[in-house]
């Protein structure tokens, strides 16, 4: 033993690259994914790791499983599932705060189970704003608990963050230090963790539920503005609101063999967006497109203004979209905001002469000139420079459109192809995905590569798009300190650090507090060195201590992955880093309200699993 913990030159070289790491994480002289490189190149010229093993990071299950899990958000994305999912909230919610709350965050922690978790959070900023501006909750109140659910459910799966990737790697290197004799440290399965996610998860819900929403309560809206809330801004500028709704053309209605644009001419008529006559389907219909027997109209406008049309028509009304669901899907089509500029085509022709719909797909619905809005007759009113003028498109065709510069757009808007029709068979192939990883012994990064080659071969990604999807940094980070972590466990530096801590410990001290205080520890590094960093330096620590002492191993080295997402308080979090502009959250308000919950995840970590390894072992 006391050869053990004697220190050696490659110990003291391997502790001085963890300090070098830390001191550049902390005062960010140098780009993180590039300390990570330079520690890998020290690492291989000093002879730490062998230069045929140097890189065996960018091709370990960790690493394949990140850029897995990235590519299968994207696909998912793609799709508009978020958006499908914001709508679905607000229509269970029905209005009521609290509901709508709870199961907002609740299916964030969800779908973090999954993706990474600054993905999600991505995919969740819009769904938010959306929610905020139809029900007037401020984004103070929701990002923050959406954030910490997110952080808390990446805990439900071995893949729903980063350090629970990395450490399945990480025990299996430690199996090469174990001392003889001792049983082999077996990696952790898919849903191994899935108790103390739901724990987690619980205990956030609870939290915000009594105690953290009445914080962010009592901080004033500091005046922030919901960014996207296009709804009310086009309701408050234009008059524009109301729902979409489908109305089909019976044999007794006097619209039969009326052209659209005699039918938009009628009095009191909802705007018309699409129409379908037989197979043809188009948003934005030309004008002289004939109205028939059997015909849909898509058509926007309050519900009871469109109720009175229908019945004075005799025209059967559905606010379910059968026909048009796909094209008025918000990831897909949607109203943006256009002006003129002085050097347009434009100018000095009416929307009727340019043939917008027919040349473009796109509906003209109001113009905004000189602050007054213009609704009535749009399409014959000549258009001059300045002119403001509001679009109704599927956002591909705006696109399009938009490049010969006759017109700038102004409201932010998808810029990539949308494929909500290929929804399901996303859904499916991630359901397969799932079912695969419960069921089957493969290795996890196989199984969502599995799931991600589903994907690109149906078409719900393009290979392009995956590659965009990846994160490089995320992987150079992760790849480039994995062998730090190999050389603090193979130079014996984990052992010593251990050995020492265990010494200086007064005897009998409880397994308990020895976890709570690796947890705590481990959430300090994580505010420094970032969630990867802390993972890869504790976790051979962890496992080298629990040795000593006479814990579990498995157990210390699980406390440590979960304990280094545990950073609810610091931008240095890249999920909280992402809510803190949005909605103008203050580095007291994160410490008032994260810190309390960062306490309480702690306490959750320790207790949930040590009853799951004393379960467990029973059922051993």
């Amino acid at each position: 033993m006391e050869n053990a913990l004697t220190l050696t030159n490659d110990m003291k070289l391997v502790l001085g690259l963890v300090g070098f790491t830390m001191a550049m994480f902390l005062f960010e002289r140098i780009r993180a994914d590039l300390v990570a490189l330079v520690v890998l190149v020290v690492l291989g010229l000093t002879g730490l790791i062998a230069p045929e093993e140097i890189f065996g990071g960018f091709s370990g299950n960790a690493v394949m499983s990140i850029i897995a899990t990235m590519i299968l958000g994207a696909g998912l994305d793609r799709t508009g599932a978020l958006n499908r999912l914001a709508s679905w909230l607000l229509r269970r919610g029905h209005g009521i705060e609290q509901r709508l709350m709870l199961m907002t965050t609740a299916i964030a922690g969800l779908n973090s189970s999954f993706m990474q978790n600054p993905s999600v959070m991505a995919l969740y900023l819009p769904v938010a704003s959306r929610l905020s501006s139809r029900t007037g909750l401020s984004l103070q109140r929701l990002l923050f608990p959406i954030a910490a659910a997110i952080v808390m459910g990446g805990a439900l799966t071995m893949v729903g963050n980063s350090p629970l990737i990395l450490l399945n790697d990480l025990l299996i290197s430690a199996n090469n230090n174990l001392p003889s004799g001792m049983a082999t440290l077996e990696p952790l399965r898919m849903f191994a963790p899935l108790p103390i996610g739901v724990a987690l998860l619980a205990a956030s819900l609870l939290y915000f539920r009594f105690f953290g929403d009445k914080k962010l309560k009592d901080d004033p809206d500091n005046g922030v503005v919901t960014p996207a809330r296009t709804e009310s801004y086009f309701a408050s500028t234009y008059g524009i609101e109301g729902d979409v709704f489908e109305l089909v053309v019976t044999a007794e209605s006097p619209l039969v063999g009326m052209s659209l644009g005699e039918a938009e001419a009628m009095h009191d008529a909802p705007l018309m967006l699409a129409l379908q006559t037989g197979n043809d389907t188009r948003l934005a219909p030309p004008a002289d497109m004939r109205i028939w027997v059997g015909s849909v109209l898509g058509v926007m406008g309050a519900r009871q203004a469109v109720a009175d049309f229908a019945q004075n028509h005799f025209l059967r009304m559905s606010s379910r979209l059968r026909h048009f669901g796909d094209l008025f899907n918000p990831s897909r089509a949607g109203i943006s905001e256009a002006v003129i500029p002085p050097t347009s085509k434009f100018i000095g022709k009416t929307a009727r002469d340019l043939r917008l719909r027919k040349q473009s797909g796109i509906s003209l619905l109001a113009i905004n000139r000189d602050k007054k809005v213009i609704r009535e007759d749009v399409r014959t009113v000549t258009l001059r420079a300045g002119d403001m003028l509001v679009f109704h498109s599927i956002w591909q065709d705006l696109g399009q459109a938009a490049e010969s510069r006759d017109f700038v757009v102004v409201t932010d808007y998808p810029k990539g192809e949308q494929r909500p029709h290929k929804f399901k068979i996303a859904m499916s192939i991630f359901a397969i995905t799932v079912v695969i990883a419960l069921t089957s012994r493969l290795p996890v990064s196989l199984t969502l590569m599995t799931g991600v080659a589903g994907m690109l071969l149906t078409g719900v990604l393009r290979m392009d798009e995956a590659y965009a999807a990846i994160n490089w940094k995320t992987v150079f980070l992760m790849a480039g300190l994995i062998p730090l972590g190999w050389a603090m466990d193979s130079s014996g530096a984990a052992a010593w650090v251990a050995g020492h801590t265990v010494e200086r410990l007064p005897e009998g001290i409880p397994i308990w507090a020895l976890e709570i205080a690796i947890a705590l520890l481990t959430t300090a590094f994580s505010l420094v060195i970032s969630h990867v960093g802390a993972t890869i330096v504790m976790v051979p620590m962890a496992i080298n201590l629990a040795l000593a002492a006479g814990g579990n191993p498995t157990a210390f080295a699980l406390i440590v992955a979960l304990s280094a997402s545990n950073n609810l308080m610091t931008a240095s979090n890249p999920v909280i880093s992402m809510i803190t502009g949005p909605a103008n959250y203050t580095s007291r308000q994160l410490w008032r309200v994260g810190g309390p919950l960062s306490l309480t995840y702690t306490l959750v970590v320790v207790v949930a699993v040590n009853i799951m390894f004393w379960w467990g072992g029973r059922a051993g």
